[in-house]
């Protein structure tokens, strides 16, 4: 039987990299006859990672992964501008060498004895520019949507806004009525690099006028969970969208080690955790590079303190400061007065604890695969975003969905504080005991794991895929 080959190329950022490595293997354990290369590509930051790519090598002999060549990175000012417009020109710098790999591997394929079928592209958001490798190599091009089907909605629609107006996002303008969603959306639950004039904007149009281009989507979510907006896209009048596949959720339940991960502190923190009642601590993390700035920090701590809420706080110093360590950031004397409240701590396990029976709310900052993990284990979320499309997943999870609590939705990491006062409300609303809120989580946890099960709803969509793509390929070949 003739054997399959897809051709992965993840943007290079942790999350982006561990979502997209999952989700290939999910293939993999549906079909014995596929094969997936991935292109790997690098930057210093994401080294961490290594670690993950080894064990999957490792484990998954059908897998090969090749990096790219080092590119000469954008100047730096330009990062300073946009940071979203430093990425897209920095994967777009690495088109060469994509192009130069995707032929060989096309070549050495159709000479090989064994026949393999190289069958298309599968691209993150940040790499729609490789659809022109695509295209030039006759190969189909999917996409892998990390984000939230909400996120995907916004994207759709930013090309027919553009043409439009032709112009960045601004505070004052009008609700946008965003395909999917069944409220009207506010400017300020946007990404900033939508009101960026220096790339940013640009950038973000340029990426989303190539959603239509891709013969699919794969999204990161689930059919129960996204009934609304995956029925409008699904929906009968959708022709000029691309087929979507809910394949969600994909998570990495092992977790990531991290340089800065400390087993010792670990293992004080989860005997610490053990000792307490279940439900009864409140987790606070903000991504794999997420922060607070300093006067955050200390509204958060003074809000803790005065609560007696049990608490364990992932802390991270915010890379522009000039604090050396967070506990400088904190309130004087904070850590002696919370002995036995609460703890400190700097990259942990998040899945780990998540998992734990005692973890009863998460503030979060709303990164799409925190909030899929949460959903997993079934504990609800206290929402303060900080960049990127946090906002909009704020504003999906609590307005949309009704399965998060809202501190600020439309907080910035430069933006207005979250005061002591209305943390404390915040806090005290999701770790209510036996709340609606609380329920509902818990259910759509099941319907999580039910959907990835033999038979679910994204078992079946995967498999849909999956027949798509190779359907696809037996049309390459008879023409």
């Amino acid at each position: 039987m003739k054997k399959t080959e897809l051709i992965f190329i993840p943007a290079p950022g942790a999350s982006h990299i561990v979502s997209t490595l999952e989700f290939a293997k999910r293939l993999l354990d549906q079909d014995d006859q596929l094969l997936i290369t991935v292109l790997v590509i690098k930057i210093p930051s994401f080294l961490f990672v290594d670690s993950y790519l080894d064990s999957l090598i490792a484990s998954q002999p059908r897998i090969q992964l090749i990096n790219l060549p080092e590119v000469e990175p954008p100047p730096l000012e330009i990062f300073i501008k946009s940071v979203e417009y430093y990425i897209y020109e920095f994967i777009r710098s690495c088109k060469p060498h994509v192009k130069n790999i995707v032929s060989k591997i096309v070549s050495s394929r159709s000479t090989a004895a064994d026949s393999v079928q190289v069958a298309g592209l599968v691209v993150d958001f940040f790499c729609l520019s490789m659809i022109d490798v695509a295209d030039e190599a006759g190969l189909p091009s999917f996409m892998f949507l990390t984000a939230s089907a909400g996120f995907l909605g916004l994207k759709l629609h930013l090309p027919k806004r553009h043409k439009q107006t032709s112009r960045a996002y601004r505070m004052s303008d009008p609700d946008l009525f965003i395909p999917g969603f069944a409220i009207p959306v506010s400017p300020r639950f946007l990404p900033n690099a939508y009101f960026n004039e220096h790339g940013g904007y640009s950038s973000a149009v340029e990426l989303a006028k190539r959603f239509k281009r891709v013969k699919g989507i794969m999204v990161n979510t689930f059919a129960e969970l996204d009934v609304k907006v995956l029925e409008y896209f699904l929906g009968d009048g959708q022709s000029q969208t691309p087929a979507v596949y809910p394949v969600g959720p994909v998570l990495n339940l092992k977790g990531l080690s991290h340089q800065d991960f400390d087993l010792a502190k670990w293992v004080k923190t989860k005997k610490w955790l053990d000792q307490q009642h279940e439900s009864s601590v409140l987790y606070i993390c903000f991504g794999t590079v997420g922060s607070l700035s300093a006067r955050q920090v200390k509204e958060l701590a003074f809000s803790l303190e005065q609560s007696g809420q049990k608490f364990l706080w992932c802390m991270r110093v915010p890379p522009s400061s000039d604090f050396k360590n967070p506990e400088e950031m904190l309130p004087q004397g904070f850590l002696e007065r919370i002995q036995g409240q609460g703890l400190i701590c700097g990259w942990t396990a998040q899945v780990e604890v998540l998992a734990h029976k005692a973890i009863g709310g998460f503030l979060s900052h709303c990164g799409w695969n925190s909030i899929l993990e949460s959903l997993w284990f079934g504990v609800p979320i206290l929402t303060l975003p900080i960049e990127a499309e946090q906002q909009l997943n704020a504003f999906w999870m609590v307005k949309e969905l009704g399965l998060a609590v809202e501190l600020k939705s439309d907080h910035r990491s430069n933006g207005e504080l979250a005061m002591a006062e209305e943390i404390a409300r915040g806090v005290r609303c999701v770790m209510q005991s036996n709340s609606d809120l609380r329920k509902k989580v818990k259910q759509m946890g099941e319907k999580a794991r039910k959907a990835v099960m033999k038979g679910g709803s994204s078992f079946t969509s995967i498999a849909q895929f999956l027949k798509d793509v190779k359907g696809n390929t037996l049309n390459q070949l008879s023409n």
